[in-house]
């Protein structure tokens, strides 16, 4: 019996040397931890591309270069305003006392000895404003101007020798180009982002001011809170923006995909008048303007929709001494085509009260050329003009008369709505159709009409023998609102 156990156990040992050697030679046994060989011993046979080595290069470079002149700014101000805004149901009892708050965003050193270009709302209110240069200097600021108009700011820090950034000309660029982002974002300093110019002259309604200037540099280079008074630059160093604004979710407040940047030469005029006196020289054309549409372009005669509408000429204004009328067209400024309100301001906005420039109009259907000297805008009239009161009451019974294709129910005014809206003559806009195509051309109840293609109306039978004979047509509308302002608007008449 033992000569039998020790057969087996001597074939179980033969088994299992030759069971070793056969799964060792078909690569089945595992190698212990210590021989475990990682990453490739051979190199990727790749040609260097110099072409994408250059334009790596180029990123690098700028951020090296530029991201010293960025510094984070931190603010003090005090504020009114209820820090449980919307949760008023747990927190009932309102606050009127000012509240101090912290916040803060970034800057661009636009000069050697302490010059620092921000945004307005960074620094807005603040009675402390602290700067973190990017080798951890920190000083005490001064606000030396601002200008909500364009949402910009120069402070000063008492330092010499900065490292200034190069400022390039943002007339110059274009849509797709590539850009950086430098600032400060949700307190992470020196913070870089890359991405393109999405668009140029955009407006996004954030400056609360008839005399707002917008006309931003939308990139989807990533920008947050704390980016605001950052500079956006090109792969040549060039700062060729201010960062002003984001599109959020509307929740957290933080970036979903673009923001919005002030162009750098409108940033250099602003920061120039506000170091050497403290306020803004900006000069103004005298005039309300509107986009073009389709059914306005037809009423006025132009081939397609383009250029900007003047609604109204100010009294005593820049245009209103170059033979500028309502009713015209603008297609280039300085032979620049402008077709939004905003491409037009910001142009203006870099210019200084005194300067020339050439406006290329479209009238009655010819193309004229007037050159206007900008005039500065009175800061304490800014009313615009309005019509003498009228002096005889209207006679007749109030008529009132629907045109049910176009949403629009008008009535003859009474003399005490003459006086009120000063206005010599016109019909009152009674009612307007939900959805109709009146309220698509922002008409609205309250308004008067007071011409159609530049002929005065006097009553509901004026206006309805004109709308009968613009059938199938583009009719140009004259309305005055409750505060004299007037504005076109044009509106197909249904057949």
């Amino acid at each position: 019996m033992k000569k039998n156990y020790l057969s087996i156990a001597a074939l179980l040992f033969v088994g299992a040397v030759f069971g070793s050697v056969l799964v060792s030679s078909f690569g089945w046994v595992k190698p212990s931890y210590g021989q475990v060989e990682i990453g490739s011993k051979t190199r990727p046979n790749i040609v260097e591309n110099e072409a994408l080595t250059n334009f790596n290069n180029s990123f690098i470079q700028t951020a090296e270069k530029l991201t010293p002149s960025i510094v984070q700014i931190t603010v003090i101000s005090k504020s009114k305003e209820n820090p449980h805004q919307g949760l008023e149901f747990f927190f009932p009892f309102k606050n009127d006392v000012p509240q101090e708050r912290q916040g803060g965003g970034s800057g661009v050193i636009i000069n050697a000895d302490g010059y620092i270009l921000t945004n307005n709302h960074v620094v807005e209110n603040a009675t402390e404003v602290t700067v973190n240069l990017f080798d951890k200097r920190k000083f005490d600021a001064k606000v030396i101007g601002t200008d909500p108009l364009t949402d910009l700011a120069v402070i000063k820090i008492d330092a010499t020798d900065l490292p200034a950034a190069y400022l390039g000309d943002s007339d110059k660029l274009k849509v797709g180009q590539w850009v950086m982002a430098i600032g400060n974002p949700m307190a992470l300093t020196s913070t870089v982002t890359a991405g393109i110019i999405s668009a140029l002259g955009r407006s996004v309604n954030i400056i609360n001011d008839s005399y707002g200037v917008e006309d931003f540099i939308q990139t989807d280079a990533a920008i947050n809170p704390g980016n605001s008074g950052g500079a956006l630059v090109d792969l040549n160093g060039e700062v060729i923006g201010i960062n002003s604004a984001i599109a959020t979710n509307g929740m957290t407040g933080t970036y979903i995909g673009y923001g919005f940047a002030i162009p750098i030469n409108l940033a250099k005029v602003v920061a120039e008048d506000l170091i050497s006196s403290g306020k803004i020289k900006r000069g103004y054309i005298g005039v309300r303007i509107e986009e073009v549409d389709a059914d306005l372009a037809k009423a006025v005669g132009l081939d397609s929709p383009r250029g900007v509408l003047i609604q109204q000429v100010m009294e005593d204004g820049a245009a209103a001494d170059e033979d500028i009328k309502a009713g015209d067209v603008i297609l280039k400024v300085d032979g620049k085509e402008v077709n939004k309100p905003n491409e037009l301001q910001g142009h203006v906005a870099s210019k200084r009260a005194g300067d020339k420039i050439q406006l290329d109009i479209f009238r009655d259907g010819e193309n004229i050329t007037r050159n206007i000297k900008l005039k500065p805008r009175d800061e304490d009239d800014v009313e615009v003009a309005k019509n003498d009161h009228i002096k005889k009451e209207k006679k007749g019974d109030i008529e009132e008369i629907k045109f049910d294709d176009l949403g629009l129910t008008v009535r003859d005014l009474r003399s005490k709505e003459l006086s009120d809206y000063k206005v010599k003559s016109g019909v009152l806009i009674s009612n307007v159709k939900r959805y109709s195509k009146a309220e698509n051309q922002r008409l609205f109840a309250g308004l008067i009409i007071t011409e159609v293609d530049r002929k005065k109306i006097e009553s509901v039978s004026d206006l309805e023998k004109a709308f009968k004979n613009k059938k199938g047509e583009a009719a140009l509308i004259k309305v005055v609102d409750s505060a004299g302002d007037s504005r076109y608007v044009g509106i197909v008449i249904p057949e």
